[in-house]
This record gives C-alpha cells, sequence and structure tokens, in this order.
C-alpha cells in the first residue's frame, strides 16, 4: 500500500450502515486485508462496516468502485456503499445521474429527492450456482433449518445473489430472531462455499418487510442495502409481497421495486456524508 500518512478520507453512511471512503483515482490504494481491518477497527482505527476505494473507471462508468468488508475480504456488492458513491459523484458533477463500475458490472444510478438516490441493483440471480450453493436446490426455499429436527426454530430460507450471495429466513419478529446467534453460524455453513449474508424477514404487510442482516464479513449492520433486495425478491417468488415493498432496517428505510419489466431490482435511500479525515 502506498504511504497512508496524509490520505484523506471521507466517512459516510447509507441508513447507519457506514464506510470510510478513500479517493484513489490519483494516487492508487492498495490495501492489505490486515490494513484494511485496522481501518476498519471502531477502537483503534476510524472503524466502519465496509472499506470502499474510487479508482479510475475502465469502461463508460463515471468511477470504479471497489469495496472490502471490515474483516479484510475484498467483495464485490454493497448496495448502502453504492449509494453513497452515486451521490458523491453526482454532487461533483452537478448531474442527476451517475454510472458506477462496480466488478464487471455497471450501476446506473440517480437522485430520487433531497439526500436519496436510486440504484439499479441489475437482475436478482436466483439458480443455486448464482448464489452459489455447495448442491443443487430450488432457491426459493433451501433444505437448511436451524433447531430441532421435528420442531426447528428456523427452516426453508430462500436464496438469491444481488452480485454477492444472501440467504433470507422468515420470521415471525425480527426484533427478536436470533441474529447474533444464528447469523454467524449460517454465515460459514457448508451449503455457501463463499460464506452468505444472513436475512431476518419479517413480513408486515404485502408492502412492508422488517429486516435485519447479519452480514458477512461484517456482522449485524444497522443496514444492508443487497440484503434488503434480496429479501424483497425472496419474499415476491414465495408470494408474500408485492413486487413494490418499504423495507424498515435498524437505521431506517429503503424503497425496493423488483421490475416486471425488466426483472431489475431498483433500491432506493438516503446517502449521508458523516466528516472528513485523514487515514492514521
Amino acid at each position: 500500500m502506498t504511504p497512508a500518512m496524509s490520505r484523506p478520507f471521507l466517512k459516510m453512511n447509507g441508513l447507519g450502515n457506514d464506510f470510510v471512503v478513500v479517493e484513489a483515482r490519483s494516487q492508487p490504494f492498495a490495501p492489505s486485508a490486515a490494513e484494511v481491518r485496522a481501518i476498519a477497527d471502531r477502537e483503534r482505527g476510524i472503524g466502519c462496516d465496509q472499506l470502499i476505494v474510487l479508482e479510475p473507471a475502465t469502461t463508460e462508468a463515471d468511477i470504479r468502485v471497489r469495496f472490502w468488508n471490515a474483516d479484510g475480504e475484498e467483495i464485490t456488492a454493497c448496495g448502502n456503499g453504492s449509494r453513497c458513491v452515486a451521490w458523491l459523484v453526482m454532487e461533483a458533477t452537478g448531474r442527476d445521474a451517475a454510472v458506477l463500475e462496480v466488478g464487471d458490472r455497471l450501476l446506473r444510478t440517480q437522485r430520487a429527492g433531497e439526500g436519496l438516490v436510486s440504484v439499479d441493483m441489475g437482475e436478482p440471480g436466483l439458480d443455486w450456482t448464482d448464489i452459489p450453493l455447495d448442491e443443487p436446490m430450488d432457491t426459493r426455499g433451501i433444505e437448511l433449518q436451524v433447531g430441532p429436527i421435528d420442531a426447528p426454530l428456523l427452516h426453508t430460507p430462500g436464496c438469491v445473489s444481488m452480485g454477492n450471495p444472501h440467504v433470507v429466513f422468515f420470521v415471525e419478529d425480527a426484533d427478536i430472531a436470533p441474529v447474533r446467534e444464528v447469523g454467524p453460524m449460517i454465515e460459514h455453513h457448508r451449503l455457501f462455499p463463499q460464506g452468505v449474508n444472513v436475512g431476518f424477514a419479517q413480513i408486515k404487510a404485502r408492502d412492508r418487510i422488517r429486516l435485519r442482516v447479519w452480514e458477512r464479513g461484517a456482522g449485524l449492520t444497522k443496514a444492508c442495502g443487497t440484503g434488503a433486495c434480496a429479501a424483497l425478491v425472496a419474499s415476491v417468488r414465495r408470494g408474500l409481497t408485492d413486487r413494490t415493498a418499504r423495507l424498515e432496517l435498524d437505521g431506517g428505510d429503503l424503497t425496493i421495486e423488483w421490475r416486471a419489466s425488466d426483472n431489475h431490482v431498483i433500491m432506493t435511500g438516503a446517502a449521508s456524508l458523516d466528516y472528513s479525515g485523514t487515514l492514521p
């Protein structure tokens, strides 16, 4: 990594899902896993759920975006982080739209009101190989349960890929769901060779879902954008909700639409700039 001294960063959040954002278009920034963990450490570093690095685009996009989880692993999708970067680009250019290059995908974004950004997250991956799973299963409801065989606490979750893997359990009450107890166990379950984000979704109405997410590599966060997208898709596939719903997360609400016209998932929510600083 190039010397971190005097390198500026922005601290941002999307519904409390917080990020350290580093500009690397003029000076490369390639942190090691240990350096990511040091930056993300909430006691000795800056503290964040994910590190975001902005690089020159290699396509027609405005900017290339890379994400690392707090555990130091680079990931290929982050919905709330994408919204924050899109807001930065639109503020810098004065335009009401921006295109982000994330991995091998282009995410098209636009303003959706004061402090609000919509991101076209593309089509969800629904085949077992898309997640991926360790063996073939119907991803509407996979063969997985937590608790006694004859009286499982949780069972038959849905699986969706939003560029990263998600499993969604449907629960009676998300506020008392065993997120901290079950999340880490399922995150590393053998069925998910790349690990998995674990959602706990409570259907409150055809257009309202309460959601909490144990994020792969980050733990319980206040919000997970791709998790909200996955929960809506999993709910629609089970006939539990309509194709547009408000997702209630610990940090605030997201509006998610799974568009019938092109099968794309549209995520709309807030993006906030907290403060700027210099990497220690």
